[in-house]
């Protein structure tokens, strides 16, 4: 009995495997820690299975160096697209710190090594909500989609050119902490004002000790207010994960 193996079509898949490997390591929700490293690579295999269509057609064979590089390359490649992802998606964590930073929760951090995050609360919170939604809706089919047409732009042999990545890396970063900003704002400024009415009580009568209530009337707010915070989250990660597509496709191009 004799099996034919076809190479080409061996070494295109397995490059492409790499890239979407790497992707996978490092963009949400796939990145949690959570899920074994075992089953990302075994997620990152059946998905270059599906690309096998488009990356393994004209592929020609490479030699052993040029074959490294190549998987090099694609390793760059995927981690990058990847970190882009994840940039956009640390604004909702970023939210969160804000809302535990000016809400008197901060004191309460702590490391999770299921996340790999320290914070407290709500940026743990905020994170977990943002990975489950993605899951939970068409995000991550989204952002796998944006994956996908990097490979018509980048071939599997190629490498990733650095001018537009690094010009979109810096924008995604600055979007990033305004995002954060903009989430939380609402909140932000309702503690604002709360702290400032305390300032003036304190100023007119300071006998009473104002900022002696003060964490517990900020703690209260925050647990009141934040619901509004929280139901706005599955608009807010929708949007991202359009960003993220858009990102992706403009990176490539």
């Amino acid at each position: 009995m004799h099996i034919a193996l076809d190479f080409s079509w061996i070494e295109a898949v397995a490059l492409a495997c790499v890239r979407i490997t790497a992707f996978i390591v490092v963009a949400p929700p796939f990145s949690h820690s959570m899920i074994p490293m075992r089953i990302k690579a075994m997620l990152g295999i059946g998905i270059a299975l599906a690309t096998a269509p488009v990356v393994a057609p004209g592929y020609e064979p490479l030699g052993t160096g040029p074959f490294l590089m190549a998987l090099a390359g694609q390793v760059l490649t995927g981690a990058l697209l990847g970190f882009l992802v994840l940039a956009l998606f640390s604004a909702v964590q970023g939210a969160g710190h804000l809302v535990d930073m000016f809400g008197g929760f901060q004191m309460a951090q702590a490391f999770d090594p299921g996340t790999n995050l320290n914070g407290a609360q709500f940026t743990r919170l905020f994170q977990m909500t943002a990975i489950l939604l993605l899951f939970t809706s068409d995000g991550y089919q989204l952002i796998l989609g944006g994956l996908f047409r990097s490979f018509d732009a980048i071939p599997v042999t190629g490498i990733i050119s650095f001018d537009r990545p690094a010009e979109l890396l810096t924008g995604t970063i600055g979007q990033m902490m305004l995002s954060a900003v903009q989430i939380a704002g609402p909140l932000l400024i309702v503690l604002f004002l709360a702290d400032a009415g305390l300032g003036l009580i304190t100023r007119v009568a300071p006998a009473l000790n104002a900022f002696a209530m003060g964490f517990p009337i900020k703690i209260g707010l925050t647990l009141i207010l934040v619901g509004m915070v929280y139901i706005a989250l599955p608009q807010i990660v929708s949007a991202l994960a359009d960003d993220a597509v858009r990102q992706l496709i403009g990176v490539t191009r």
